[in-house]
C-alpha cells in the first residue's frame, strides 16, 4: 500500500470544549502522513485558543460564519492531500479509521470512497436530565457521514463543493450527487467514528431547518427529469 497524504479537515463552530479530544483522535491515527486542517466558522467561544495550542502539528484558519458546508469548502482548498476525511469538533475516530479505509481502497481500486460504521455515545458532560432526553441508539450502524467518509480528492473534486446554503443536510445533498454522478464506493464493517450526543449538536439547535431536506430531494428530482428530458431529445 503506498502512503499517500491524507488531508483532514475539522470544522468547529463554538465547539471548543470538544474540540481537544476531536483534534486528538485525529493526530492518533494510525496511519501517516496526514494534514490536520481545522477550519474555524466565526466562533465566540474559545475553540480558535484550543486549535492554535496545538501549534505546527496542524493548519489553522478563520472564516466568517457560513456553516459547515462552507467551512469543509475551506478546508478542501487548503488541502494538500490525495485524500480527504472529515471529522466533526465534536466527535472521534478510531485510532485505525484511515488504516482501514485506505487498505480497503488498495483491494478495490474501482473504489472512490470508503465509509464505514459509527456508534453514537451520550457526551459525559450531560446532567442526569439531559442525558434521559436525548436520542442515543446503542450499538454500531452502518453510515453515510462525513466523519465516516474518505474520498479520493480528484473525486470529490469531480462532484463539486458542499452546499452553503443548506443549514442541514449538505451533506445529504452533496452525497446525492456523488451518486448520480456514479462515485463508486462501499461501508466497510468497522466501526471508524464514535458520534457525541450532546446538548448542542446541530440537528437538536437548528430543528426549524427541516426544510431544507425538502429542498435537496426536490433539487434531485429536479435533475433527474432534466436528465431524462436531455436524453429523449
Amino acid at each position: 500500500m503506498d502512503r499517500s497524504l491524507i488531508s483532514v479537515i475539522v470544522p468547529v463552530y463554538n465547539c471548543a470544549r470538544y474540540l481537544a479530544a476531536a483534534i486528538e483522535s485525529a493526530l492518533a491515527q494510525t496511519w501517516t502522513p496526514i494534514q490536520i486542517i481545522v477550519i474555524n466558522d466565526g466562533s465566540r467561544d474559545a475553540s480558535a485558543d484550543v486549535a492554535r495550542s496545538f501549534g505546527s502539528s496542524l493548519i489553522y484558519a478563520f472564516q466568517d460564519h457560513a456553516g459547515a458546508g462552507a467551512a469543509r469548502n475551506h478546508g478542501v482548498k487548503l488541502a494538500r492531500g490525495d485524500y480527504l476525511a472529515f471529522l466533526d469538533a465534536d466527535d472521534l475516530w478510531r485510532r485505525d479509521k484511515l488504516a482501514l479505509q485506505m487498505s480497503a481502497l488498495a483491494s478495490r481500486p474501482e473504489l472512490n470512497a470508503v465509509f464505514g460504521h459509527v456508534e453514537q455515545f451520550l457526551s459525559p458532560d450531560l446532567s442526569y436530565k439531559q442525558a434521559a432526553s436525548m436520542d442515543c441508539p446503542a450499538g454500531a450502524a452502518p453510515a453515510r457521514l462525513p466523519g465516516t467518509m474518505l474520498i479520493a480528492t480528484a473525486a470529490f473534486k469531480n462532484v463539486g463543493w458542499f452546499s452553503s446554503e443548506l443549514r442541514v443536510g449538505e451533506f445529504v445533498e452533496w452525497y446525492a450527487r456523488a451518486v448520480e454522478l456514479g462515485i463508486k464506493d462501499e461501508i466497510i464493517a468497522d466501526v471508524v467514528l464514535r458520534r457525541r450526543i450532546h446538548a448542542t449538536n446541530s440537528g437538536v439547535l437548528q430543528r426549524d431547518a427541516r426544510s431544507d431536506y425538502v429542498r435537496i430531494v426536490k433539487a434531485a428530482i429536479d435533475r433527474r427529469r432534466k436528465r431524462v428530458k436531455e436524453i429523449a431529445s
